[in-house]
């Protein structure tokens, strides 16, 4: 369904679930039209636990952030960072003055997180999913592209 705001003359709200409108009533209207207003609300949100691998993905990403910034502050850092089956991919653009040896910090996070074995079968009860040793490190940076520099931060102050 897609999302539709409300047209009745409420605070407007979307609904997801049907294309029919929903409002939000003000304190101003009468208490018996708000008690009367339909008030039901999708809540939908995504929590992982640690070791998950949005979580490992998330800190890669971040170390690498950390690795840029830490000896050029006006590093311009647009990083993706994907695993699965013992690998790692990070992905994206990156200008920096700093020279960044990408599968250190990444097999760094990964030790430190604690993965440390994988065992390429499904029905081992050893395997972690993912070394910090063994793992493929993909890594895939280009420099940003003139025309997101264009666009984000050139002819900007930093």
């Amino acid at each position: 369904a897609r999302l539709r705001p409300s047209t009745q003359a409420a605070l407007p709200c979307t609904r997801l679930l049907d294309a029919s409108p929903c409002t939000i009533p003000t304190m101003a209207e009468p208490a018996q039209k708000r008690a009367k207003m339909e008030r039901r609300f999708l809540f939908s949100s995504e929590s992982v636990n640690e070791g998950h691998p949005d979580k490992v993905c998330d800190q890669v990403s971040d170390a690498v952030l950390d690795a840029c910034l830490t000896d050029d502050p006006k590093s311009k850092v647009a990083c993706e960072t994907a695993t699965k089956d013992n690998m790692v991919m990070v992905a994206g653009e990156i200008t920096t003055q700093t020279k960044i040896d990408y599968e250190k910090v990444v097999r760094g996070v990964v030790g430190k997180i604690g993965f440390d074995s994988y065992v390429d079968d499904l029905s081992s009860v050893d395997s972690k999913g993912l070394c910090d040793k063994t793992c493929e490190v993909l890594v895939r940076i280009n420099k940003q592209s003139p025309d997101i520099a264009g666009g984000v931060h050139v002819g900007k102050e930093d």
